[in-house]
């Protein structure tokens, strides 16, 4: 399993280097991608595909040549594979056939942005790509938001500005750190209330480019023993049926499921009149 750059290419570590060089195969992402960076460090390994539409018979292959005495490296198109990338089904796999899995870290954009948030908090959840839409991504945001801890996810440009508005929808009055384009020439990181996160993004047109990491303050432990449930249903009632959504909100708050029910049914009749 091996870490890539970000985006700097100088960033790749002399073990990355070595162990490309060493194996016989290299599965990738996106081929072109690990092509390019193979010719870039001057290494002629063999490379085939492994994404999410192929991982599953991708993964047979790998077996099979690993069963030859082949030795293979997986790479995503950048980081460290397996982190919101194709790459878990595989690792399960090899492991179930008795093969060892190597990790050899290296780049991440999840702990680059950490590192820079300026952010302290005692634990960070990881959410990776949050759901496009609809009830799951309420049903996430609404777990998150019930939690104490720092928040870190991926988000692509072109949906960065629903993320933050969603984020301060569920989280409330917190900071952000928006990170953009990690490593590479327009590299940039900014600390913002989540209240003014998109008036930011939307202030230049540059700041809607590239790939971000987001990472949100968490809040403190005893705050989350307080959630308000009609908070939390009002949320879900979007999205979810009575019955789903009172379920949910008795996970989140600790509240009595039964009393959630009367409640949430008691602002279900209200809203339909």
């Amino acid at each position: 399993m091996v870490a890539t750059p970000i985006g700097n290419l100088g960033d790749i570590t002399a073990r990355a280097r070595a162990t490309l060089a060493a194996c016989d195969v290299v599965a990738a992402e996106d081929t072109r991608v690990a092509k390019s960076l193979l010719a870039h460090l001057g290494i002629g390994a063999r490379v085939i595909a492994l994404h999410e539409h192929n991982e599953r018979s991708a993964a047979e292959g790998i077996v099979a040549l690993l069963r030859e005495g082949k030795s293979v490296a997986l790479t995503s198109d950048a980081g460290t594979p397996a982190v919101s990338d194709p790459g878990a089904l595989l690792v399960d796999r090899v492991r179930a056939e008795g093969f060892p899995v190597v990790p050899v870290p290296g780049p991440s954009a999840l702990t680059a942005a950490l590192s820079a948030s300026g952010i302290a908090a005692d634990g960070v959840v990881f959410a990776g790509f949050l759901p496009a839409k609809g009830a799951e991504r309420k049903r996430r945001l609404a777990q998150l938001a019930a939690g104490p801890w720092a928040i870190a996810l991926f988000e692509s440009p072109h949906r960065i500005e629903d993320t933050l508005a969603d984020l301060y929808a569920a989280l409330g009055e917190r900071d952000a750190v928006v990170c953009r384009e990690l490593t590479k020439l327009f590299e940039t990181i900014e600390r913002v209330p989540l209240a003014r996160a998109v008036e930011w993004v939307r202030a230049d047109a540059n700041r809607s480019r590239g790939e971000f990491v987001v990472v949100v303050e968490g809040r403190p432990v005893e705050a989350a023993t307080t959630v308000d449930p009609k908070r939390v249903l009002e949320a879900l009632l979007a999205e979810l049926s009575v019955k789903q959504a009172s379920a949910l909100a008795a996970k989140i708050t600790g509240a009595n499921r039964s009393d959630l029910y009367r409640m949430a049914l008691a602002m279900a009749k209200a809203g339909g009149e």
